[in-house]
């Protein structure tokens, strides 16, 4: 390891203007908290209810706890710093910060192909599903998804650990990620680029693109439905697809960069570290009726069992 001569980062942040730090200051923690009651209330309401035995609203349980995990790990220290004079994070807690960042990033997408090839298994194979999406099933696809995320985000790790740090620590970004420390690196890290490029932006393209084949498979199938059946699956189908867009777009565009553009990935991260997360929840409530009715019998309930 090469970072004796650095024991700290300095983060950029996204803005160096006063008013704008401060007027974003006001933004993110409101979209924090909009991230976190959304997604826990989704996170409860299935865990409270009759939804948690359907394996669609099982993954989505998990998702939306990622999302949480995933926001969590960037989202505090970004509003922290918007108003801190020394923006510093340790190189341990900036090694940390990545490590939690790509783990929580990696189970969201493989759960997020989990639930694609539960939604196939519904509506392309109707007779089977159940043996195909048994709750044992369903509980190694997450195993999976945290097993295939922790390679992943170790991986990312080892790669950074290895480099040698002895000239300039300040970070163009607002959390610690592999491109901007790559940059910092007194090394020529060409090489290291292209083998995160092949590694985490082609996996990433690969996976979108199975996503999006396997659900036009499924919307071709929805053609020899009724049209009220056809209906419910388009509604949840197309919740799952809005949020695969919104996630894996920014993605691709960070972890397959079209030229060297820092400040554009740090919009690109903007949108799947905190926008997607705050909107994962109403795009699976409003287009959701399942969803919609258990919100109202649970949190109804409770509401007048309160009163009484």
């Amino acid at each position: 390891m090469g970072h004796e001569n650095i024991t700290e980062f300095i983060l950029l942040g996204l803005f160096s203007d006063k008013d704008e730090k401060t007027a974003c200051f006001v933004l993110f923690v409101l979209c924090y908290i909009a991230i976190l009651s959304g997604n826990l209330l989704i996170l409860l309401t299935i865990r409270g209810s009759r939804l948690r035995e359907q394996p669609m609203y099982f993954f989505l349980s998990y998702l939306s706890f990622m999302d949480v995990c995933f926001t969590s790990t960037v989202a505090p220290k970004l509003i922290i710093d918007l108003l801190a004079q020394q923006k510093t994070i340790s190189y341990n807690g900036c090694m940390a910060q990545m490590f939690y960042a790509h783990f929580f990033g990696a189970t969201e997408i493989f759960i997020l192909v989990a639930m694609a090839y539960d939604r196939y298994a519904a509506i392309c194979r109707p007779l089977h599903y159940m043996v195909i999406m048994s709750r044992q099933v369903c509980y190694v696809l997450v195993m999976a998804s945290i097993l295939g995320a922790f390679t992943h985000s170790i991986m990312q790790v080892l790669i950074v650990i290895e480099l040698p740090f002895c000239g300039p620590n300040q970070i163009d970004h607002y959390f610690c990620d592999v491109f901007p420390l790559l940059k910092l690196a007194c090394m020529d890290t060409s090489l290291l680029v292209i083998v995160i490029i092949t590694t985490t932006g082609v996996l990433s393209i690969l996976t979108f693109v199975a996503l999006v084949i396997s659900y036009i498979i499924i919307l071709s199938t929805l053609r020899t439905y009724s049209s009220q059946g056809c209906r419910k699956a388009l509604s949840t189908c197309g919740s799952h697809i809005t949020v695969v867009f919104m996630f894996f777009l920014p993605l691709i565009f960070t972890y397959v960069p079209m030229a060297d553009s820092v400040s554009n990935d740090k919009v690109f991260a903007l949108f799947y570290t905190m926008i997607a997360p705050m909107f994962n929840p109403l795009i699976y409530t409003l287009r959701n009726t399942d969803m919609k009715n258990a919100m109202r019998k649970m949190w109804c309930r409770d509401a007048r069992f309160e009163g009484k």
